[in-house]
């Protein structure tokens, strides 16, 4: 069966003063039905412009978006995108506060997204809109409809946006994010009432998120990228239990632990210049085990039955190659 959202060799590049930048580099990931997916990366890493280009949301120009997205097998240009957005595929944005516009009450907004998405009389788009508020547990819906966005508090503005997104139930709902503006308890009560309604409605989702805690938290499959590109995918489980790339081995290795099992260790070194990246696997020059093969970029290598990673280290003959065992530094 094919996957719902499928997206391939997805390369997006900016034009800017200083030349080129390159952030995207071929990226390729896949969303099944009712599959809820993760997509995991330091700041910095590419992870928001991807949710863009994906969704088409990215100004031309200066933005240059290269590749092909499939929804239910169907290639997607500019028009049947802006025609899905709000109904079949819907987002959740970072900042509730910037994503409401401040001049129209809750109500108002919310009724707009429910008639894009179906033709029904106000009074029913109206019970519409109190239902849904009930479902993201908004005490008092008729208060909420009445009021403007800071009239509300973050955890009640996220909780709109998360009912926004759900309103004409969708097939896809991408979420950047959400409630990384919010205290940490918040944030917790938030995504788990995400997952809920979205397991509830069978929706798929693609979470974008740089922490680790809520991806293993949310997601059961795990899309890890660095510097624009996918270096490992693997159900969540086996990720955390075996990490087979290194820089997924680094990133685990940063989170603290609450067991008091040594101290986290960072990864040395920075996100490469995306005007003038590293020819081949752009992780290389942080990583303990790069090879003279790591100047050509690494293909998806099977390193398990549901898991990938993009690592020279998986292929023998590239190790062969080079002249280098595992573990032995450039």
């Amino acid at each position: 069966m094919a996957p719902l959202l499928e997206v391939r060799g997805l390369r997006v590049t900016f034009s800017g003063y200083r030349g080129e930048s390159r952030v995207l580099a071929g990226v390729d990931l896949e969303v099944g039905a009712g599959e809820q997916v993760g997509l995991v990366g330091e700041t910095g890493c590419g992870k928001s412009v991807a949710m863009k280009a994906i969704l088409g949301l990215l100004p031309s120009p200066p933005a240059r978006v290269e590749g092909e997205v499939r929804f239910r097998g169907r290639a997607l240009g500019p028009e049947e995108l802006r025609a899905l957005r709000g109904r079949e595929i819907t987002m959740i944005f970072q900042d509730p506060m910037t994503s409401l516009n401040p001049v129209f009450t809750i109500g108002q907004q919310l009724h707009d997204v429910i008639l894009r998405g179906r033709k029904v009389p106000p009074r029913a788009a109206a019970a519409r809109a109190r239902a849904i508020l009930r479902e993201v547990r908004l005490p008092d819906p008729d208060r909420v409809l009445r009021a403007y966005p800071f009239q509300l508090s973050g955890g009640m503005r996220q909780r709109v946006l998360i009912a926004m997104a759900l309103v004409n139930e969708p097939d896809l709902v991408i979420a950047d994010e959400p409630g990384t503006a919010l205290d940490v308890t918040i944030q917790a009560q938030i995504l788990l009432l995400l997952r809920d309604l979205v397991e509830r409605q069978g929706i798929s989702v693609l979470l974008i998120s740089h922490n680790l805690g809520v991806v293993r938290q949310v997601t059961r499959r795990v899309c890890v990228m660095y510097a624009g590109t996918i270096v490992e995918v693997a159900p969540t489980a086996a990720l955390f239990r075996t990490p087979r790339h290194p820089y997924t081995q680094g990133l685990l290795a940063a989170v603290p632990k609450l067991t008091g099992e040594g101290v986290p260790a960072g990864i040395e070194g920075m996100i490469p210049d995306y005007v003038a990246p590293p020819p081949g696997c752009r992780f290389a020059p942080r990583c303990p085990y790069a090879m003279a093969v790591c100047d050509t970029p690494p293909p998806a290598i099977p390193v398990g039955p549901t898991h990938q990673a993009a690592c020279w280290l998986y292929s023998s003959e590239a190790v062969l190659a080079s002249g280098q065992a595992h573990g032995h530094g450039r």
